[in-house]
């Protein structure tokens, strides 16, 4: 059996090679520019020419694909690469299977309906696209090969038009990888409360995510920090939700915690009813009074 990883960044790369070795006994990576060694049996290399968006990349992961013939395919849930991965399965009238939070023997188990509810999928084709969310695999262990090859980038039939480009800030941390998660939610009044819920994540070695709201209405953190079904599906040893409400959109993100905590001034929130441990208490109040005393 043949398997075939598209990755963005360095963490899944080794994640979903590591993953396609128990699944496979051949497993090609293909990534952009900077390659990852000792992860998988080749490693393929894509840059992107200057004026192309790298979703123009498409012709170039195709050819791999046809040249390795892969039964499998593991994408890193990326907006480029789910576009990249998704064009390639229709051309190849694939099954895909989207946000897998578990795989084997050729069942996928993902969540749907906004994470109410969790379902096995099996693909009806010979091939299978299987989208694979952060932690499936994290005790998986990589190996493979130091050397990588760098391929030549195919010109697109039909290139997007790159209108303009703009430089986002960087994301602080990598969630995905982190083993403590703090989240901050809407009961943060103000930008500058959120110095409280970092001294706290510096206190308890943990890194600091966000609720849906604060990274679009009110723009306090980059997109990359939203935990949430449309946005990280984490897999923390501990999560800590401050001023978080616990509707499920953004529960779905942190379930698979080992151990959940909660702070929150109404003690009614939904929120208790899905944690481990519960304070209810005002954040101006208690996180200075809990710094403290850590």
């Amino acid at each position: 059996m043949k398997a075939l990883v598209f990755a963005e960044s360095e963490p899944a790369a080794r994640e979903l090679s590591a993953g396609a070795r128990t699944l496979a006994d051949e497993v090609t990576l293909v990534t952009f520019d900077d390659p990852v060694a000792g992860v998988a049996d080749r490693v393929v290399t894509v840059t992107v020419p200057e004026g192309h968006p790298k979703e123009d990349a498409l012709e170039t992961f195709y050819q791999v694909y046809q040249d390795v013939q892969p039964d499998i395919v593991l994408v890193e849930p990326t907006r480029r690469l789910k576009t990249i991965a998704g064009r390639i399965a229709a051309r190849e009238g694939a099954s895909v299977i989207t946000d897998a939070m578990a795989l084997a023997d050729g069942v996928a188990t993902s969540m749907y309906f906004g994470g109410v509810g969790v379902r096995t999928a099996k693909a009806a084709t010979p091939v299978t696209f299987v989208t694979v969310a952060p932690g499936t695999f994290a005790d998986a262990e990589p190996s493979g090969t130091d050397a990588a090859e760098a391929v030549a980038f195919v010109e697109p039939a039909v290139p997007l038009t790159l209108v303009a480009r703009e430089d986002l800030p960087p994301a602080e941390v990598d969630l995905t990888a982190a083993e403590r998660v703090v989240a901050a939610g809407r009961g943060f009044a103000a930008e500058e409360q959120l110095g409280l819920a970092r001294d706290f994540c510096q206190k308890i070695g943990a890194e600091l995510g966000c609720t849906r709201p604060l990274t679009e209405s009110e723009t306090w953190f980059p997109r990359e920090a939203y935990i949430g079904v449309s946005g990280l599906i984490l897999n923390p040893e501990v999560y800590v939700g401050i001023g978080v409400s616990g509707q499920m959109q953004h529960m779905v993100g942190v379930d698979r915690a080992k151990v959940s905590f909660a702070i929150n001034k109404d003690k009614n929130a939904p929120i208790f009813q899905q944690v481990d441990y519960g304070l209810a208490g005002d954040i101006a109040d208690v996180l200075p009074k809990i710094n403290a005393e850590l």
